[in-house]
């Protein structure tokens, strides 16, 4: 499900909705989701100063509470 809600922020906000990958990585007591994106769309997901990537984060980490896990979201380049 939280893969699901990064795609679709991710692709609603790059130009090459193609290029949006997200790669899941689970451990015991966290799950890390791997964002890569086309080159030139980076910085669109990134937003200035970081703050559409930490309101991905905020959203994601509210997501996760029902299943106890902690998320983390990697912007791959």
């Amino acid at each position: 499900m939280e893969k699901d809600l990064v795609v679709y922020i991710a692709k609603s906000l790059v130009d090459d909705p193609d290029g949006v990958d997200v790669n899941i990585v689970e451990g015991e007591k966290s799950t890390i989701l791997e964002l890569k994106v086309s080159q030139e769309d980076i910085g669109k997901v990134i937003g200035k100063h970081g703050r559409i990537a930490k309101a991905m984060r905020t959203i994601l980490s509210a997501s996760a509470t029902k299943s106890g896990k902690r998320l983390v979201l990697e912007i791959l380049d």
